[in-house]
Parts: C-alpha cells; sequence; structure tokens
C-alpha cells in the first residue's frame, strides 16, 4: 500500500478534534473526543477506568440529564438539543456505552476529566440520534450544551454521591441476608453446650446457637448505619457551579435542577444550604467510609473466631467445621485452609487502610475545593463492591454450609476447669478456687473433685452444671 494510501485509511478511521492545547486525531468511532483521549494518555495508573463502575456512569447520567431538563425550562436549550441529550442520558442509566468511560478513575483535576467524558460521550450519542456525525459539536457542543450551567466542580462530587448510594444497596442486602444466615445458625446449634472463652482461655459453658446468635446480633443495626450515611450523601451542591456562587447558572436553576434530579434518580436529594461550603466539604464520604470501615472490623472479627472454632482438625478447637472449598497446601495432604474467612479477612483489611487514605485525601483539601476527590471516590465505590461481593461469598460459601461438632463441644465442657465458675454460689470462692488448682494438676474432672470432697451432692451438682442452669440469658 503507498503511503498516501495509508494516510487516507487513517484518516477513515479516525476524526481531528480541537482543544485549548491543540489538534489530536480521536478514533472515528469513539463517543469519547479530545478531552477524554488526553486524559486517558495522562493517567494510566491503576488501570482501573470509569467504566468499571457501572453506578458512576449511571450517576453522572442522571445529573446530565437533569441539568438539561433544568437549562430547557429556563429557555438555554431548544427542544431539539434537550431531546437528544434525554435520550443519551436513559441510554447510559440502562448500561450503554460504559466502555466508552475510559479515563483512570485516579485523575488530576479533581474530576474534570470524569467530567468531560462524560460530556463528550452524551454528546456524541446525542449526535447520532439527531442524524449528524461523531464530533459535529457545532448541532450539540460537550461543553456548551451537555454541560451547561455546570462545572466538575458541582456535577462530579453530586454524581459521587448518587453513585455511592447505588452502591450500597446491594451491600445492605448482602449484610441482611448475612445476618439471616448466622441467626439461623444460632437456632440450629442451640441444644450444643460448649464452653466459652475469654482471651483466649476457657471460660463459662454457653451454647453454640448463642455464639452464632451473638455473630448475627452484632451485625444489626449495620444496614441503619449504612442508610444514615447514605442520607447524608443526599445533601449535594449541584448548580453551585465552580465554587458554589452558581457562576454560569441562572436564577433559580439549581433548585429546578435539584427537583429534576430527585424525580429521575427516585432519591431524595437536597440542596446544601451553604454551596460554597458544600463545594469543599468532604464530610458526608468520610461518614460513609467510617460506617465501612466499622462493618469491615466486625466481619473480620467474624472471620478471625470462624477460624480459630474450625481449628484443627485433630489438634486445634474443632468445635465447628466449615465447607471445604479447597486443597489447602501444594505439600500437606489432606490440608484444607479456612479459605473464605482469610479471604474476607484480607477485604477488611483493605477497607480499614483505605479509610485512612480517604481521611488523608479529605484533610487535603484546599480553599474552595478538594482536588483529591477523585481518590477518595474510587476508593469509596471499591470499598463498597468489596465489601458486597466479599459478604455475599461468606455467606453463601462458608456460614451456610457450616456444621457442628457436638461431641467435641461436648468433650471440652466435660474437660474445662471453667465450668468450676458456677459453683461459686454454692460452695464459695476459696473452695472453687482450690477446686481448680487442683483439677489442672491432678488433670481430674471438676465435679469428680466435688463429689470427692463432699461438697455438694450429686443431686446438687447435677443441678447446678445442668445446661439450663449455666446458660440461661439475663
Amino acid at each position: 500500500m503507498a503511503y498516501s494510501d495509508n494516510l487516507e485509511t487513517a484518516t477513515l478511521l479516525t476524526r481531528i478534534e480541537k482543544d485549548l492545547l491543540g489538534e489530536q486525531a480521536v478514533p472515528a468511532t469513539a463517543l469519547y473526543g479530545i478531552q477524554t483521549q488526553r486524559a486517558q494518555q495522562n493517567f494510566n495508573i491503576t488501570g482501573v477506568p470509569i467504566s468499571h463502575f457501572p453506578d458512576l456512569i449511571k450517576a453522572l447520567a442522571m445529573v446530565k440529564h437533569a441539568a438539561a431538563r433544568a437549562n430547557h425550562q429556563q429557555g438555554l436549550l431548544s427542544d431539539e438539543k434537550v431531546n437528544a441529550i434525554a435520550a443519551a442520558c436513559t441510554d447510559l442509566i440502562n448500561g450503554e456505552h460504559h466502555e466508552q468511560f475510559i479515563v483512570d478513575l485516579i485523575q488530576g483535576g479533581a474530576g474534570t476529566s470524569t467530567n468531560m467524558n462524560a460530556n463528550e460521550v452524551i454528546a456524541n450519542i446525542g449526535l447520532a440520534k439527531m442524524g449528524y456525525e461523531y464530533g459535529q459539536y457545532s448541532h450539540l457542543h460537550p461543553n456548551n450544551d451537555v454541560n451547561r450551567s455546570q462545572s466538575t466542580n458541582d456535577v462530579y462530587p453530586t454524581a459521587a454521591r448518587l453513585a455511592i448510594i447505588f452502591a450500597a444497596q446491594p451491600l445492605k442486602e448482602a449484610v441482611a441476608n448475612l445476618q439471616h444466615s448466622l441467626a439461623a445458625k444460632g437456632q440450629e446449634f442451640s441444644h450444643i453446650l460448649k464452653m466459652g472463652r475469654t482471651q483466649l482461655q476457657d471460660a463459662v459453658p454457653m451454647t453454640l446457637g448463642q455464639e452464632f446468635h451473638a455473630f448475627a446480633s452484632d451485625l444489626g443495626g449495620e444496614t441503619a448505619r449504612i442508610d444514615h450515611s447514605c442520607r447524608q450523601l443526599c445533601e449535594v451542591n449541584l448548580g453551585g457551579t465552580a465554587i458554589g456562587t452558581g457562576i454560569n447558572a441562572p436564577k433559580g436553576y439549581a433548585h429546578l435542577a435539584i427537583s429534576e434530579l430527585a424525580d429521575i434518580s427516585g432519591l431524595r436529594v437536597r440542596l446544601a444550604e451553604d454551596l460554597i461550603a458544600a463545594s469543599s466539604d468532604m464530610g458526608a464520604f468520610l461518614t460513609f467510609s467510617g460506617t465501612l470501615k466499622r462493618l469491615a472490623i466486625k466481619l473480620s472479627k467474624l472471620s478471625n473466631d470462624l477460624r480459630l472454632l474450625s481449628s484443627g482438625p485433630r489438634t486445634g478447637l474443632g468445635e465447628i467445621n466449615l465447607p471445604a472449598m479447597q486443597p489447602g497446601s501444594s505439600i500437606m495432604p489432606g490440608k484444607v485452609n479456612p479459605v473464605i474467612p482469610e479471604a474476607m479477612n484480607q477485604t477488611a483489611f483493605q477497607i480499614m487502610g483505605t479509610d485512612m487514605t480517604i481521611t488523608m485525601a479529605a484533610e487535603a483539601g484546599q480553599l474552595q475545593l478538594n482536588a483529591m476527590e477523585p481518590l477518595i471516590i474510587y476508593n469509596l465505590l471499591n470499598n463498597a463492591n468489596m465489601l458486597e461481593k466479599s459478604i455475599r461469598m461468606l455467606d453463601a460459601l462458608c456460614i451456610q454450609g457450616i456444621t457442628a461438632n457436638e461431641e467435641r463441644c461436648t468433650q471440652n465442657v466435660n474437660n474445662s476447669i471453667g465450668i468450676v465458675t458456677a459453683l461459686v454460689p454454692h460452695i464459695g470462692y476459696d473452695n472453687a478456687s482450690r477446686i481448680a488448682g487442683h483439677a489442672l494438676l491432678s488433670g481430674l474432672g471438676v465435679a469428680e473433685l466435688v463429689k470427692q470432697e463432699k461438697l455438694l451432692s450429686d443431686e446438687e451438682l447435677a443441678a447446678i452444671l445442668s445446661p439450663d442452669t449455666m446458660v440461661h440469658n439475663v
């Protein structure tokens, strides 16, 4: 092929777009434009593009749709343009064209590249619906039309808040399902007596059912805390434009845009009282991150307990059996590891660590804007998704398949010195301490020693050490 033929082929495969910095060739079939392409070239950091988070694309489309409606009501967009923008946003909300969101989530510019990615994609989808070629922005412009009355500084945080709320819904469902599964195990194991432990030492008897019911109770209220965090995220700064003064937006636009956004999203979004303060405030993001961290800590503690209770199978506690999911060693035949709780632990550590990252990014805001918002949004969306998937994994692949080693539980109770605590009200603390020490040194059972010393009758001892007496709730 001749040089001229190569040039002609290249021209057919690309279109030339212009911006502040000059011209670039953009793939002819791309819905994104020159500013998105520059951002892709500049920010190759995580390898995670916007398309990895469909909730964020959906939220961006809702904000752009609401803004277009508000602009139309104020006579700033023609019927043709608002219809084209609305149709393009509907496509994105329905999951179409998400592969065109190619910018890395971590980026400089406080989210400008994400906003322009959305503006350019929506403009080009709209152009196609209007019967024009991609890039013919004189008919529908990414900045003049799609971004009209807006700034990245109000669009990006507003969309981020919506995206986090959307991501929180499946997380809440996963937590509720896990709590239900733990409670069901509590009921299933309600008759099995075992030893409770404090500081990894024998304490007093309880039932395995009580232990699992406590696991379930520990997750109680977490969905309500997520809801509370989401309500804070519903306060947005849309209409504040660059720094909260509303420059380039007509009077009344903010309230119209918020009303339209509530209608489109189905969320009870509301306009922040002070838009200048809201433009740099990261408080709601910090609250949500703290909620995720709290949940992660509880899940990690649960996973630790499951690994301890199932340790063995011969030389550990061995009171429960976790489902065997895969061979555990390339060298030790027959070994099966608690891989599902281990994976849950690692997710929890990630959430705890990135909470500090989010904290530092929130603190790094200066004056009227926080340029570190992309890092905050990336971690919050990623953490919500990781937690949801990990919780569903823990529930389906571990909790629901747990069985009890009832014989081992009974054996541990019978061999434990901890049951001496139940005798203190009847034989006194000094006698109980002496019996415990003798049992520890001799290897004899507590009940056997009490009988030998005739401190209690057989009938009294049996009544005191009965499961009903030892494990009753307050």
